[in-house]
């Protein structure tokens, strides 16, 4: 008797958006010390999940968080035991006169506030994602953001390479952009993120990293 037949598993590439990611389904959870690699094959156990692409940027510590950037590092070295490879795009701060939601009868109607910007992150990952479709890179992609300023790398892989692109989505409700050009969409869910946990220990060539504190 002839064994079952096996359906081969698609080869699949995921491409992320760090801080979308985190602001969007991670931050103020017990789910920060996430193994992205272990959470996308918990999420599509029908792909075989391939390279795995991190775009963020390097944060700064502040007064009121001294520590940010040292946990972030920690982070990526973690991700990165598992074959993550990480680009890093760039935070630009200016100081800028914004308008006052509520101002005061009689008092200044603006503030100077600090403003913070990623700049990168997002080109990196549309970048990344079509340069590879070109290069037969992967048979599928997973996108995890719901930035529709995507929207076009995704239309220009799915039409002009015919390759299929979902959105693994770390927010509540789909950017509408997004839903128009995506082959598939899923959402991410809190059961999947506690699934996907790290150890509170691994190591790495450099020594043993260890979960940040208070994550």
């Amino acid at each position: 008797m002839n064994p079952p037949h096996r359906l081969r598993r698609v080869r699949t590439n995921v491409y992320v958006d760090g801080f979308n990611l985190y602001y969007g389904a991670v931050r103020g959870t017990p789910y920060k010390w996430l193994n992205i690699r272990r959470m996308c094959e918990l999420a599509f156990p029908k792909n075989q999940i391939a390279e795995i692409h991190y775009c963020t940027a390097l944060v700064r510590d502040t007064p009121r968080n001294p520590q940010q950037s040292l946990r972030q590092q920690t982070f990526i070295r973690a991700l990165e035991t598992t074959g993550v490879e990480v680009h890093y795009g760039s935070f630009l701060t200016s100081t800028v006169r914004m308008p006052l939601a509520k101002p005061r009868p009689g008092g200044s109607r603006t503030a100077l506030v600090v403003k913070t910007e990623e700049k990168g992150s997002d080109v990196a990952l549309g970048a990344l994602l079509v340069a590879h479709g070109y290069q037969g890179r992967y048979e599928a992609a997973i996108v995890i953001s719901n930035d529709s300023d995507l929207t076009l790398p995704i239309r220009i892989v799915r039409d002009e390479l015919g390759l299929p692109v979902g959105i693994y989505n770390p927010h509540p409700r789909f950017s509408v952009e997004l839903v128009k050009v995506a082959t598939f969409r899923k959402q991410i869910r809190e059961g999947v993120l506690s699934a996907a946990q790290f150890p509170e220990t691994l190591e790495d060539t450099h020594g043993t990293i260890r979960k940040p504190g208070g994550w």
